[in-house]
């Protein structure tokens, strides 16, 4: 399922809302789960599969010209040619929007980029970074690059090493290619409680929710 259309269930949801529920009773920290489809839209790549599509049939026609060309060259021929190429750019164009061309053509440094990008306009945009102790957790699947990325505010990242949010993307990833995402982010936002009881834990009486516990979609 991963990189292709997928909706979570109303089941599913209701799992990571009490995923994140249980997580947070051990912390201050406020975990914030997503799953988009997609962290860009990667138009040169569409160019890039024309390039090569187009480039693919004009070598095809001129290595077996003698066949469809067996009184030589005219105008006409040219033009068909042209029109040919053409068509074959406009074919690569539509292919290269598609998910598995787009892994293939598309470095995975780029995707990591684009990601990143993806995930601290999330950060903004959904309020992650306005609790009061600067303890939000973002944990989100990329489904078309296949990525996960964990994105802590400032005081999380002062208190738990980058490797450590190693281990939750690890987690996410060993169930996400069993095919079962719905359970492989339950059991990263668990591996992200245990991680954020240690650094910041909660104080009695004083752990409000601040942010909600359902998982956002951009599907």
């Amino acid at each position: 399922m991963i990189g292709k259309q997928y909706t979570l269930t109303s089941q599913g949801r209701a799992r990571v809302e009490a995923a994140v529920q249980a997580a947070e009773q051990g912390t201050r920290a406020e975990i914030v789960p997503m799953v988009v489809a997609r962290s860009g839209v990667y138009r040169e790549t569409q160019h890039r599969a024309g390039l090569i599509l187009a480039l693919l049939v004009l070598a095809l026609l001129l290595s077996i010209e003698t066949a469809w060309l067996p009184w030589g060259w005219h105008a006409a021929n040219a033009v068909w040619l042209l029109i040919a190429t053409m068509l074959a750019y406009g074919m690569g164009i539509w292919s290269g929007t598609r998910p598995v061309i787009i892994r293939l053509l598309t470095s995975r440094e780029r995707m990591q980029q684009k990601v990143q990008l993806r995930a601290e306009l999330a950060f903004t945009q959904h309020g992650i970074a306005h609790t009061r102790e600067q303890t939000g957790l973002l944990v989100m699947i990329s489904l078309l690059e296949r990525q996960v990325y964990v994105l802590a505010d400032d005081a999380l990242a002062e208190l738990v090493p980058s490797s450590q949010w190693q281990e939750v993307v690890d987690v996410i990833i060993e169930r996400m290619k069993a095919g079962d995402l719905v359970e492989g982010l339950c059991r990263g936002i668990e591996a992200s409680g245990v991680i954020l009881a240690r650094a910041c834990p909660t104080r009695q009486g004083d752990n409000p929710n601040e942010l909600s516990n359902e998982v956002i979609q951009d599907l």
